[in-house]
């Protein structure tokens, strides 16, 4: 399967899995689950046809690991970044020292005057990799990485918690836990 192929087939995927199920007819589970059968039969149906080697090879070659295939084969989720009501099942984890955000300059001065939400997410994204904050960033435009005390955040209460493909989540960082890193 060519790259652009891939790539065309993962946003797809992402915008079924994750935001909009309901454009092809898919229903998902409580915990963001859709059958893989059903997944494919509905892609289909709609004009978007793929194959079970196709949607394995989109999971296994995403270099963010965004989607999980359940331990029976059977089912297929995103692991993190829905806007529609699921439960991952994520657990309270103690995160790092620090943890990073990527972003673009333009939306510096709103973010430092009212921190980090997670707008029509469930959960702020962070990452323990400076790299991956700065490719993230970069997708909006001229990147700047802002470094989130993540430690005293925990230990005054914030909660976190790590998805299956290692994304660091909370509910909000307020302003007085960043700084920034250009």
């Amino acid at each position: 399967m060519h790259p652009s192929e891939l790539k065309s087939l993962s946003k797809f995927l992402s915008l079924i899995l994750r935001h909009e199920p309901k454009r092809i007819g898919l229903t998902l589970d409580d915990a963001g689950w859709a059958g893989i059968d059903a997944l494919l039969e509905r892609a289909a149906a709609s004009g978007r046809p793929m194959t079970r080697q196709q949607l394995e090879a989109v999971v296994e070659t995403s270099d963010k690991k965004r989607f999980a295939i359940s331990e029976d084969g059977l089912r297929i989720r995103a692991n993190q970044g829905h806007s529609i009501d699921v439960d991952l099942g994520l657990l309270p984890a103690a995160p790092p020292e620090v943890l990073y955000h990527g972003t673009a300059t333009r939306f510096l001065e709103s973010i430092l005057a009212t921190g980090l939400g997670k707008r029509q997410r469930h959960h702020v994204h962070l990452t323990d990799d400076l790299a991956v904050a700065r490719s993230v960033g970069q997708r909006y435009g001229v990147v700047v990485v802002l470094t989130v005390d993540a430690a005293r955040m925990h230990a005054e209460g914030h909660t976190f918690f790590r998805s299956e493909n290692g994304v660091w989540l909370t509910d909000a960082v307020p302003a007085g836990y960043l700084s920034v890193d250009f």
